[in-house]
């Protein structure tokens, strides 16, 4: 059974860098690993994925702020958005797909998510 579990700040201030980190455990075969956010009120947001080779893909709205790596020996995968504003304040989720999922914001697509944690931008 994979297990995941986000950490990370509750509370970053406005233009500051989010920095998140999901620990993976009980992965025997190679996924595609992503970050998912929803912001209050409102739905899913597909923020980005990694694959297990490393190659990367992100929401093009995002892009130019997201950075998504990964820690092979420590079995983690981070998530970085830059310049944050209140807009970015959501409960961020990291989860686990075996086929590569581009954008999709269907809960039941992926095989398992993360408990989420929030993160709220403050002044």
């Amino acid at each position: 059974q994979v297990q995941l579990q986000e950490s990370g700040p509750g509370l970053v201030k406005p233009w500051q860098t989010l920095s998140l980190t999901c620990t993976v455990s009980g992965a025997s075969i190679p996924y595609y690993w992503h970050w998912i956010r929803q912001p209050p009120g409102k739905g899913l947001e597909w923020m980005g994925v990694i694959s297990y080779s490393g190659s990367t893909y992100y929401n093009p709205s995002l892009k130019i702020r997201t950075s998504i790596a990964r820690d092979t020996a420590k079995n983690q995968f981070t998530l970085q958005l830059l310049s944050v504003t209140h807009e970015d304040t959501a409960v961020y989720y990291c989860a686990a797909s075996k086929t590569l999922i581009l954008g999709e914001t269907t809960k039941s697509t992926y095989d398992y998510w993360g408990q989420g944690t929030q993160v709220t931008v403050y002044s």
